[in-house]
């Protein structure tokens, strides 16, 4: 859950519009018939919040609106991302909008806090709920075709067909078909998960125990291939050093003494070998 400063006091219960909750407004606004504090009561608390710096005031807005929080963080639930990190997210839009909303542009503030909120819980989907990073209108795409796959299943009481998502969201089969595969990359699933079993087969085995390892023995087999008609080109006393110096890793001092020659006689021996090795590779 993502932590939002006051916000145990942000989620206090929303008071009434009338009676003796919000209406009567903070303290210090004018004493006037109660239906014109209702109205006027979103003006004065933003007027207060903004030009004295009242925090009372800047509360008391935050709780009001936060019914509209709810309703639009209930929008965005789905799968298994949980309902009560979604209104807190859409309550941090919530505070921002009300500390940017410019009262004097005459402009009602709920129009100009939804597009504030969505775009936070746009961003939260985006940015803190996947488990791989995908395109933005990709991410979009795949909440579409998922609410798109809800709505469809229940009114045709069947799963709909790409061609039918296709054509409920407006777009290709082609990107029905990418929002679907990248919906997979939402959650990461443990390696140390139980894998399903098929048929009785794998009943007790991870998903681990399903992915591959790299096999050395291919490569061995590969340099085998290669190096078995350059080395036929080779003596065997040749043979012998190339395995003792780069197989077995000694010196050639320590092949001189174990075949009987000096060491420079080792050192000739490899170089020619190595040359008609070349040689029968292709090389120069």
């Amino acid at each position: 859950m993502i932590p939002v400063r006051g916000y145990a006091r942000v989620m206090r219960p929303t008071p009434s519009v009338s009676g003796q909750g919000l209406a009567a407004g903070p303290p210090g606004l004018p004493a006037t018939a109660e239906g014109t504090r209702a109205q006027a009561s979103d003006a004065e608390l933003f007027a207060r919040a903004r030009h004295h710096g009242d925090a009372h005031a800047r509360e008391l807005l935050i709780e009001r609106y936060l019914p509209l929080v709810r309703r639009l963080a209930r929008r965005y639930q789905h799968g298994e991302e949980p309902l009560d990190d979604l209104v807190q997210v859409a309550s941090l839009g919530l505070i921002k909008a009300i500390d940017r909303f410019d009262v004097e542009r005459e402009v009602v503030f709920s129009s100009y806090a939804v597009p504030t909120i969505l775009g936070e819980l746009k961003r939260h989907f985006r940015d803190r709920t996947w488990s791989v990073r995908v395109p933005r209108d990709l991410q979009e795409l795949v909440l579409r075709v998922d609410r798109t796959i809800t709505r469809l299943s229940v009114g045709q009481r069947r799963s709909p067909s790409v061609s039918e998502i296709a054509r409920a969201v407006e777009a290709s089969e082609e990107q029905v078909l990418d929002a679907l595969e990248a919906a997979a990359a939402y959650r990461a699933t443990s390696l140390d998960a139980p894998r399903a079993a098929v048929g009785g087969e794998g009943a007790g085995e991870s998903i681990a125990d399903t992915l591959g390892v790299e096999e050395g023995g291919f490569r061995r087999a590969e340099e085998h291939a290669i190096l078995e008609p350059l080395l036929a080109r080779i003596t065997p006393r040749e043979r012998l050093v190339l395995q003792l110096r780069f197989a077995e890793d000694l010196t050639q001092a320590e092949i001189g003494e174990r075949i009987g020659v000096s060491q420079m006689q080792v050192s000739r021996l490899i170089r020619q070998a190595l040359v008609r090795m070349r040689v029968g590779d292709g090389g120069e």
